[in-house]
């Protein structure tokens, strides 16, 4: 026996028979008359000899044994011989990456997909002839540009099936590979299966084509993938291709995911409008739309008014919340814009969207406190009418905010507004309450405007209602606000010197001629005393008034003021007991010295004072001025 690699050569009875050591194939029977004896005379030359004969074996060139054994589908034993070879290492490297190629065409001829993926990843072989072994994934012009070197098997049911899960092991390892070095300039390296077919040099292109490949394998295989696939922030799926195909397979919610991340937000809308009315459709009613319009921004504003309104039509409560749900794409929206959209279109939606943006979100825009007390003055005075119009004859209107149903509840809520709101204009809003109605309405704003004997004539002599009167000056009474610390004076002054109603304007109900009402302005002057200024007070008294009638006024006001000055006469010992203290601690911090020598150092650079400036803690440690970091850290002890 001997051995000529990769062959080894054995002496048998009738021939000499040469067979490979891996793979272990017989590759060839030489008949000879009883061979004995074999011998090597170096590389590639063998002698065999008999009784009476000695025959020479030469091998035929390395070219022509992997030829045949190419023809023989021997890829394994011609890379072995391939890498004997003498050629120089361009052409030998070329001829095994060849050869390489044909054996894992080979092998996914044989079905054996997982063996052929993984060569094809190892040899760096350009994807897209790797994806064109199969049926239908590639694009039809693209994939006549391929060739290789036999017919590809049919592949179908349980067979493509198999070969589809090797296909997505092999694409996602490639496509990892291929983000890495996404933003790499240098072009892709891929190498062609057959020499002349050309190959994508481009990332992105390859990264476009091994995306929407998957996504098709997917579909085959499992789709409960394609909607994370689709999710990736780094998807290169191709649109109309992906677009194509998810349709065919009446994937549309995945539809709507590739178009979001696409940006083609019309389009995904357009398919949620279509199948919103579908029966059998999992995007059935208009939740999706929603939701999808919520995310998108003030960077698609337009695109919200285009496709929000047949939501707001069917649903107009689902459809307030596109301007409304707590999500930060919706809360920056452009409110105005968006109240301006609302108004033209869904008058009715424009009140809850203001009570939203102004209680929930804190808006303080003026603009939007005015809107939302018109639109409340337009339903209390559409109800109101209605609600007057149905009062029998004789009987009086309630309270305001009292009202049974609708009018009492937005009544309400607009007084309120009124009353609490700091953010609105109540010059621009005055001219909008009427003279004949809404008169407790219209006391607010004359209240916020700083017109206060204006608002007291309404509660006092219109309305005629002395406890909201001194509500009204409770709320609005401020002792350092030169405009309403004398509030409870003007009441006063409406009890005792009442002036003509028609000085409000044109008020179209009738009045009785207003009366004084001495007993209500001496229980203001024993009420509120303190908030009054005495003289003052005491000058709209009239003449004939007695003491006795303004005796507890009085004797409060005086025993306030003594209480006054008994307070202030401890305040002032209270200062100057502190005063003394202080003095004293002066003088004692005064009487110690600080005495610098020419040999006083610093304690924390060691260095003289000298002239410098310096600090002196408490506990005489002295320091440069600049080495003193702390004043209430001294940095060494005395």
């Amino acid at each position: 026996m001997d051995h000529q690699s990769p062959y080894i050569i054995a002496v048998l009875p009738r021939y000499v028979e040469i067979r490979t050591f891996e793979p272990r194939l017989l590759v060839q029977s030489v008949e000879l008359q009883r061979p004995r004896f074999i011998t090597s005379a170096g590389q590639n030359i063998v002698y065999v000899a008999s009784n009476h004969f000695v025959w020479r074996l030469v091998p035929v060139s390395i070219a022509s044994q992997i030829r045949q054994l190419l023809q023989d589908k021997q890829f394994e034993l011609a890379l072995q011989l391939a890498k004997m070879k003498d050629d120089s290492d361009g052409d030998k490297k070329q001829q095994i990456h060849h050869i390489q190629n044909l054996y894992a065409f080979n092998l996914f001829c044989q079905k054996r997909f997982d063996d052929s993926m993984q060569v094809f990843a190892k040899l760096g072989t350009d994807p897209t002839h790797v994806i064109g072994l199969y049926p239908d994934l590639l694009p039809a012009d693209y994939r006549k540009q391929l060739h290789y070197p036999n017919p590809l098997p049919t592949l179908s049911g349980a067979e493509l099936e198999k070969a589809h899960l090797a296909l997505i092991d092999y694409l996602t390892q490639k496509r990892s590979h291929l983000v890495k070095q996404l933003n790499d300039s240098d072009p892709s390296t891929t190498s062609p299966l057959m020499e002349g077919t050309p190959t994508i040099k481009s990332r992105k292109k390859l990264l476009q084509i091994i995306d929407t490949t998957l996504l098709k394998c997917y579909l085959h295989t499992n789709v409960a993938l394609v909607s994370p696939l689709l999710r990736l922030e780094n998807n290169h799926c191709h649109i109309d291709e992906s677009e194509c195909v998810l349709k065919k397979a009446h994937k549309y919610s995945e539809l709507i995911i590739l178009y979001e991340k696409k940006g083609l937000h019309q389009k995904a809308l357009q398919v949620l409008l279509d199948q919103s009315t579908k029966a059998n459709s999992p995007l059935k009613g208009h939740e999706r739309t929603v939701e999808y319009l919520q995310r998108l921004g003030v960077e698609n504003l337009g695109i919200i008014f285009e496709f929000s309104p047949w939501v707001l039509k069917i649903c107009p409560e689902d459809g307030l919340k596109i301007f409304t749900e707590d999500l930060i794409e919706v809360e920056t929206l452009p409110r105005d814009k968006v109240l301006n959209f609302l108004r033209q279109g869904f008058t009715e939606l424009a009140l809850p969207y203001l009570e939203h943006i102004i209680h929930v979100w804190e808006e303080k825009g003026p603009e939007f406190h005015n809107v939302l007390i018109q639109l409340y003055l337009e339903r209390v005075q559409v109800l109101m009418k209605d609600y007057l119009n149905s009062l029998p004859e004789g009987v009086p209107a309630v309270a305001a905010g009292k009202e049974k149903g609708k009018l009492g509840e937005f009544r309400k809520k607009l007084l309120s507004f009124l009353d609490v709101s700091t953010s609105y204009e109540p010059s621009r809003l005055i001219s909008d309450f009427p003279f004949d109605g809404l008169l407790e309405e219209r006391a607010l704003l004359l209240g916020r405007m700083g017109k206060h004997e204006q608002a007291l004539i309404i509660y006092v002599h219109v309305l005629k209602d002395i406890h909201m009167a001194e509500e009204y000056c409770h709320r609005h009474y401020n002792s350092s606000l030169e405009g309403n610390k004398d509030v409870y004076l003007s009441l006063l002054r409406m009890y005792l010197s009442p002036p003509d109603v028609h000085c409000l304007g044109p008020i179209k109900m009738e009045l009785s001629g207003p009366q004084a009402n001495l007993q209500a302005a001496l229980q203001v002057l024993e009420l509120h005393h303190s908030k009054l200024n005495t003289t003052k007070a005491i000058n709209l008294l009239p003449a004939n008034t007695q003491i006795r009638e303004i005796r507890v006024f009085l004797e409060s006001v005086l025993e306030e003021k003594a209480q006054r000055k008994r307070c202030n006469q401890v305040l002032k010992s209270l200062l100057q007991a502190e005063f003394l203290r202080v003095q004293e601690e002066r003088i004692f911090h005064q009487q110690v010295k600080c005495v610098i020598t020419e040999e006083k150092t610093c304690r924390v650079c060691k260095k003289k004072i000298g002239n410098s400036a310096f600090a002196r803690y408490p506990n005489g440690v002295v320091v440069h001025y600049f080495c003193c970091k702390d004043r209430t850290v001294c940095p060494t002890e005395q």
